[in-house]
This record gives C-alpha cells, sequence and structure tokens, in this order.
C-alpha cells in the first residue's frame, strides 16, 4: 500500500465536500438540494433507513411466527449485525425517528431507554453516535459556537417568502453570538455571513455532547448551556455575547444529540433545561442573556431502579410528561444470545478454539436466569419455545401459545437475571484456567458455578442458579451429547435416517390408506410392518392406541408439504425426526459405551473409534476436547 498515495485521496475527498462561501451561495444550495437543512431527528432517521432493511414475514418465515405470532418484523441493516434478540425494541427506536423526523410531537420529547445493565442501551446509543460521525457534514455559520443553520439569519418577516421559494420550512433563531456578529461584523447584511461545512465528532465535541452524572454537591448546568468567560466581564457588560462561554453540552449537541448517562443520577433541579430544550426547542444562555434555539435529539438511559424512583415522585411530572420511555430488555432468545458472545468474542484478541454448544450452554444459562417461571410449562420448555423451537409430547407438537406465556410473566420479564458482562467474564474465566487454549461446555459450566458462588446475592438466588447448571443444564447437554456422538459414530447418520425415515412412512401411508407395501427386493405384496413402526413410535412415548393418529399425522403432514412446494426429509416433521434420531442412538448406544470406555481396544473396535473422533474433529472438535468430552460421555452419559 502506498500510504501517500490513501493519505492524498482521503484528502482530496474531504476537500470536495468542503464548503466555504456566502450565504447568498447556501441559498443556491438548498434550493437544488431543500434536504441539507433537515433537522436533527431526520438527519438520524435517514441514516438508519438509507442502510435498508427487511420485512420477515410470518407467513414466510415459520420461526418469526413462532416467536412473534402474524407481526411482520422489520430487521434494519444499521443495527442487524450488532444487536440481536431486540427486534421489537429496535422497531420501537426507529418508529420513534420516523415520527419525530416527521416534526411529530415525539421531536419534542426526551428518547429514554431504561433496562438492566448490559443490556445494549449504551451500545445502542454508540451506534448512533458513530453513524453521525462518518455522516455527511451539516452547512452551519462560521464561527458560530451552535453551528446553527444558516437559514437562521433570514428575518421574520422574510421568512414565508423564502420558505415558498426554497420549499422548506424554516424553524429556529440566531444565537446571542451570531446576531451580535451579523449587526457589528456585517451590518446586517446577512447575505454576506460566510457559511462552511462541519462534520461530527464525538472527541473534538462536534455535533455530539455527552453528560455523565455529575456529584449533586457539585451540579452546576454551565455544563449544559455554557458559561460566561470571567476574563472579558471587566471589558464588556455582562449582556454582551461576546462573554459567552457557549461550550456546554446542548451548545456542542446542536444539529445532532445530547446524550444523558445515568439521567437520573442528578438532582431533578440539573435536569430542569430539558423541559425547555425539548417542548420550546431553546435553552437558557448564560448569565442573563435571551433564550437560545436547539435543534438535536436527546436521548438518556438508565436502570429501572432509577426510573421507578425517578417516576414515584409527583413533583417530576414536568419532565416525565416530556418523556418517550424504551424498555430494553436482555435477549430471551438462545440463538440470538449465542451471536451476542460470538460479537463481542470477534472484537476481542480471543484465539482460544471453542467447542461445539460452549457458546450455547452458557447462553442457557443466561436466559434461564431471565425467564420469569411458568405455570403452563418447565423453564427448560420455555427457553426452547422463546427460542422458536417445536416441542414433541407424547408423539405431536406440543401446542404452547409464546403470548401466553408472555402475558403470564408480564412486563419485567427479561427486565433482571444474568448480564451477558457475567458470561463473557466466566467464559474469559475459562480460557485463563485451560492449559490447551481451548474452551468446551464442561469448562464453561465450572467457570460458571465458580462465578455464581462468588456474586454478591442472597443465599436463595445463588442456589437457584447453581441449579439451573448443575440440574437443567447439564441434563440438556448430555441429551444434545448423546445425539452428537451418535452421528459421530455412525457413520452416513443421515444416509441411515433417511432410510429409517422412508420405510416408516412407506409403511406408514400404506396403513392408514389400508394398501400393501411391495418389497423392493422380491416385488412380493406384504402388509405393513407393524413391528417396525412400533419400534420407532415408542421413541416418543407414542401408544399403541395413539399408533394410528400418529400415522395419520405423519402422511398428513408430507402430503401438505409436498403441496405447497417442500420437501420431504426425515427431519421435516418434528415428532418424526425426534423418533428417528432416538431410534438411532439407542441402536448404538452400548457399542458406544464399550468404545468410549474401554481402555484396550481390539482392532475393529479402534478403528471405529478413531473414525468417530475423526468424524468429530471435522465437525469442530480439537483433540483436547474431544479427548475430554469423550471421557465425560463415558462416564455420564452410558452408565450401567
Amino acid at each position: 500500500m502506498d500510504f501517500k498515495e490513501l493519505i492524498k485521496h482521503d484528502r482530496e475527498n474531504s476537500n470536495k465536500i468542503k464548503f466555504e462561501g456566502t450565504f447568498l451561495e447556501y441559498l443556491n444550495i438548498v434550493k437544488e438540494n431543500p434536504d441539507v437543512c433537515k433537522l436533527a431527528h431526520k438527519r438520524i432517521y435517514d441514516i438508519i433507513k438509507s442502510r435498508g432493511f427487511e420485512v420477515l414475514k410470518p407467513e414466510e418465515n415459520p420461526r418469526i411466527r413462532k416467536i412473534y405470532g402474524n407481526e411482520p418484523i422489520k430487521r434494519y441493516d444499521f443495527f442487524k449485525h450488532d444487536f440481536f434478540g431486540i427486534d421489537k425494541v429496535i422497531m420501537k427506536l426507529v418508529n420513534y425517528f420516523n415520527a419525530s423526523s416527521m416534526k411529530g410531537e415525539e421531536a419534542r420529547q426526551v428518547l429514554y431507554l431504561v433496562g438492566p445493565v448490559g443490556a445494549g442501551k449504551s451500545s445502542l446509543v454508540e451506534a448512533i453516535k458513530k453513524a453521525l460521525e462518518v455522516s455527511e457534514p451539516v452547512y452551519s455559520l462560521e464561527g458560530c459556537p451552535m453551528r446553527e443553520e444558516p437559514l437562521h439569519l433570514i428575518p421574520k418577516h422574510l421568512r414565508k417568502e423564502f420558505e415558498r421559494e426554497l420549499g422548506v420550512e424554516i424553524e429556529g433563531d440566531l444565537c446571542p453570538v451570531c446576531k451580535y456578529r451579523l449587526t457589528h461584523e456585517y451590518n446586517g447584511e446577512y447575505e454576506r455571513f460566510p457559511v462552511t461545512t462541519s462534520g461530527f465528532s464525538i472527541r473534538s465535541r462536534k455535533g455530539i455532547g455527552v453528560v455523565p452524572p455529575v456529584d449533586p454537591n457539585n451540579q452546576d448546568t454551565s455544563i449544559l448551556t455554557g458559561s460566561i468567560d470571567i476574563s472579558k466581564m471587566d471589558l464588556y457588560s455582562e449582556d454582551d455575547p461576546r462573554i459567552f462561554s457557549l461550550n456546554g453540552a446542548f451548545n456542542v449537541g446542536n444539529r445532532g444529540m445530547v446524550e444523558f448517562i445515568e439521567v437520573f443520577k442528578n438532582d431533578v433541579e440539573y435536569l430542569h433545561t430539558i423541559i425547555t430544550a425539548t417542548q420550546e426547542k431553546s435553552i437558557p444562555s448564560p448569565g442573563k442573556g435571551a433564550m437560545i434555539y436547539f435543534d438535536g435529539l436527546i436521548i438518556a438511559h438508565s436502570n429501572e431502579a432509577e426510573w421507578n424512583k425517578f417516576k414515584s415522585d409527583h413533583t417530576n411530572e414536568a419532565i416525565l410528561d416530556r418523556i418517550v420511555k424504551i424498555e430494553v430488555p436482555y435477549c430471551l432468545e438462545l440463538s440470538e444470545e449465542i451471536k451476542i458472545y460470538e460479537k463481542i468474542l470477534k472484537k476481542s484478541n480471543f484465539k482460544a478454539h471453542i467447542a461445539p454448544h460452549t457458546l450455547s450452554t452458557a447462553a442457557m444459562f443466561a436466559i434461564l436466569s431471565r425467564l420469569k417461571p411458568s405455570s403452563k410449562v418447565d423453564l427448560i420448555t420455555k427457553l426452547k419455545i422463546y427460542n422458536g423451537e417445536d416441542i414433541v409430547e407424547n408423539g405431536t407438537t406440543k401446542k404452547v401459545d409464546i403470548n401466553e406465556l408472555r402475558e403470564e410473566a408480564g412486563i419485567m420479564e427479561g427486565m433482571n437475571g444474568i448480564s451477558t458482562r457475567f458470561i463473557v467474564k466466566a467464559i474469559d474465566n475459562a480460557l485463563s484456567s485451560s492449559e490447551y487454549d481451548c474452551i468446551n461446555p464442561l469448562s464453561i459450566m465450572e467457570s460458571i458455578i465458580k462465578s455464581v458462588k462468588e456474586l454478591d446475592i442472597a443465599e436463595e438466588e445463588r442456589k437457584k442458579y447453581l441449579g439451573f447448571v448443575q440440574n437443567i443444564i447439564r441434563k440438556e447437554y448430555n441429551k444434545i451429547l448423546e445425539k452428537e456422538i451418535t452421528k459421530a459414530f455412525i457413520e452416513s447418520y443421515r444416509e441411515q435416517a433417511e432410510t429409517l425415515f422412508n420405510n416408516y412412512l412407506d409403511n406408514a401411508e400404506a396403513f392408514v390408506n389400508k394398501n400393501k407395501i411391495k418389497d423392493k427386493s422380491t416385488g412380493e405384496e406384504l402388509n405393513p410392518d407393524e413391528k417396525f413402526m412400533r419400534s420407532i413410535e415408542e421413541q416418543i412415548g407414542i401408544s399403541e392406541s395413539s399408533a394410528k393418529g400418529f400415522r395419520m399425522d405423519v402422511t398428513s403432514y408430507m402430503f401438505y408439504v409436498v403441496r405447497n412446494g417442500g420437501s420431504i426429509a426425515y427431519d421435516a416433521y418434528e415428532p418424526l425426526k425426534e423418533a428417528i434420531e432416538k431410534k438411532l442412538t439407542a441402536s448404538v448406544k452400548e457399542l458406544s459405551r464399550i468404545i468410549t470406555k474401554s481402555r484396550v481396544r481390539d482392532k475393529e473396535q479402534n478403528e471405529k473409534y478413531n473414525s468417530m473422533v475423526e468424524e468429530m474433529k471435522r465437525n469442530g472438535y480439537c483433540d483436547y476436547c474431544c479427548d475430554v468430552i469423550l471421557k465425560y460421555a463415558a462416564n455420564n452419559l452410558w452408565k450401567d
């Protein structure tokens, strides 16, 4: 790479979008492209919208239908690579920007994100801030501390005429500094006032203001609205704009955004500036100056406890009435929670090998801690339903209304439990304890148990969390592992599963239609093989009296799939898929037990064992974790 050329090319591109001219020249730019003077909320909405989105329709996406019912889900490209399992939250967020971009009431409201620690509130705000930083620069009055819109120069009595000519609405007034300069430097000839372009920057405090929690004993509104330069007070009067230092968060965040971090840690008196900044879109100037126009997104965030404390005080009604509250809960979808860990690990220098099911084991613990108990299903079943999985019970897919589960749990589900940070630290601890630069589900479970024991929580809560790992998750992992080893042990597992499936389907179809089945080898017509069908059906607890109904369900479903252009495979119908996999597992259980437990193997056993190991390595295991997992399986899965 030629670094000199790279720098030169970047500088040339920057100069192309840089503008320096008069207000008169700027008017011609606005006439050609009225969009250059859009307000802050529309600017942010356009950034989000410009990246595109996809609509996930329930009728086309079975998983979406299971999780969200008949409601279509919009997934925005702006968020989809960094935020998982909070599609509804993001839709509410974008709806806010859409409404506020049309100058609706939301444009005069604070956007407030509330949720537990580590749920993604700060990350959502950071995404918007970073998007502003790489967005197109805005046109502003040169030297203006507020980087204000140049159209503010137009006198009130001429605005209607200019609006008709330019095709825009002009909102706002000149700040005191620019008003003084217009009078004293340009003799009121606003067409000569210089206009320039200015980008957004967090570090340089351009268009992005940040207000951290302030010590209650040292709260000074100058952090929000600027101050008076005492050194100039002996030169100018106290209402002279030349003594103003307009460097507060609202001054800085004009045309962009102001972020209030842990907003309700501040005393309410400190937050009164929000009232005029939202409804009247103006902020106080330092000293005795006039109110200053403000155009920007005000976004605040805090946890649930602080919100509840704040809203319980009726004297805070003025601020509460100016808030659009969006709850940001923890992710409750297993597959999406895993994506969060993968994203975090990719951004780190994490290089260790991660065995299959390691992150899903950790995610399972996190989500179990966030779910409310249900009287309808146990927690692990609820976890699977929330993940859009089918639940098979007594040979049929269990029908559980996910909306009923959500209503039963209430709006607080997902607002407490184990945070993402806790899990990532547990992963880090598991890695640091590993001698082989590899982590697996067993080491993650050990790390989580150790971390839970060190948590500063009530003993009852600790016992509950330990029970999740030692009982629920371990049992669930054992089922997963048994199936995985079976697949690795049986060469061409899918072929055998498909063979069982096709044989069963042929027999079931003949049974339902009261036909004979033709032997493919001899051509002989035979009765459906009752013994073979029962050997599969018994795997999922189907009684003899229920067998006929199950066979009718299978054949009806397969005809439905074919009519709708789907493909028939062994895993097309969840109950039959589970029965076939259990049948295959049962058929090799004894042999698997012998091979994994045997210290001394004969030649044939050794070949089969090595073949199984190679298959597991192809499926993502390394030598170390494969050895650990197989030893665990031998001692825990197939006990005598």
